[in-house]
């Protein structure tokens, strides 16, 4: 019988327990991906808070991608040292620490200016030389004691449109069937692999594409197969749609672990769930009910850093989390409840 707060492992990782900090947008990094002393305090906070592993929030692989505002980068040798200072408060509290390297989207420099370009407009020189940049960072990544890397290709960011047939109509091995869409994942992982034998190598996944011509289940099921095939060491399972609202312990946490549930029977690696999850017990009866092996947390640890720390102590703790989805517009993508909290002011949500 799994339980959350046992020792568990992932391929080159030991872990005190099978929750970990799923990826979560901060958006405070200077614009060359420089770390605030504001990352490393948030960091800092989360290792102290019981979690098994964090994996940190959204990484560009590149420095000319304009996405979003305040990304961190690991596109440039310089950053090491910083990034290097992040993974050692981390492992200060006995903590694994994977970096979720990303790209918003591919930008063309043309006449001095960056213009963004979609799959199908892509040459193949630039889709190596993406390739290429997921490979460099992951190198960076390890040089500057990341445990592991995940390939972020959910959420619709570049990977997740690349790999989606609403988005990419290409006709050469880059295009057309399931197999030639995800090459570019295979290429990448890998790539990494040779350079950085040493990293665990995760991806996040969209469970659906929730668009028009996306993605759906029986597609990310046979994507993830053949990620599993070529040696990926896990897989987390998201969908295009992590800001669900209202949600409620006990009636309905886990919105994405039935796809997950279908993707841990057809691989071998072992799979991580993320989405709405707030109890202790229905994380637990995920873990039993299914050959899910781990649980990953976003918006609760943004109201509660130390919330696995207090579920350990309680197994009757729920998080405080009610999904309102205000942090996605506060400043540094914090809880904006978390002031009143040390207030003993509690927002009363009774009407949702």
């Amino acid at each position: 019988m799994k339980k959350i707060f046992e020792s568990a492992a992932l391929k080159n990782m030991p872990l005190k327990n099978r929750l970990i900090r799923s990826a979560t947008w901060v958006g405070i990094a200077n614009p060359d991906g420089s770390v605030p002393e504001t990352a490393y305090e948030i960091y800092k906070e989360l290792a102290k808070g019981g979690v098994g592993a964090i994996i940190t929030g959204c990484t560009s692989v590149a420095l000319h991608d304009y996405y979003y505002g305040g990304m961190m980068r690991l596109c440039d040798d310089s950053l090491i040292p910083q990034y290097k200072k992040l993974t050692d408060i981390i492992h200060a509290e006995g903590i694994p620490v994977i970096t979720e390297l990303a790209l918003g989207a591919y930008y063309r420099e043309v006449k001095g200016r960056f213009m963004r370009v979609e799959p199908d407009d892509m040459t193949s020189d630039e889709i190596q030389y993406v390739i290429r940049q997921f490979i460099d960072a992951a190198i960076r990544a390890e040089k500057a004691g990341f445990d592991g890397v995940q390939i972020h290709a959910a959420h619709f960011f570049f990977l997740s449109r690349f790999i989606s047939p609403a988005v990419n109509h290409r006709t050469d091995e880059y295009g057309g069937s399931t197999e030639n869409r995800s090459h570019i994942l295979l290429d990448i992982m890998n790539g990494i692999r040779k350079a950085a034998p040493k990293l665990h190598i995760t991806i996040k996944i969209n469970s659906s594409d929730f668009t028009h011509g996306g993605i759906e289940e029986p597609e990310c099921l046979a994507i993830c197969q053949l990620l599993d095939q070529a040696g990926i060491d896990s897989i987390e399972v998201s969908g295009n749609g992590t800001a669900v609202s209202g949600i409620k312990p006990h009636v309905n946490e886990g919105y994405f672990v039935p796809v997950a549930a279908k993707v841990a029977k057809r691989v071998s690696c072992p799979v991580i769930v993320v989405g709405g999850f707030r109890s202790l017990d229905v994380m637990e009866s995920v873990l039993n009910q299914t050959d899910i092996a781990f649980i990953s947390l976003s918006r609760p640890l943004l109201r509660e850093p130390d919330l696995p720390n207090k579920m350990k102590a309680d197994s009757t703790i729920v998080s405080q989390c009610v999904s309102c989805n205000a942090c996605y517009s506060s400043k540094d993508h914090k809880c904006v409840f978390r002031k009143r909290d040390t207030l003993s002011t509690t927002p009363d949500f009774s009407r949702e």
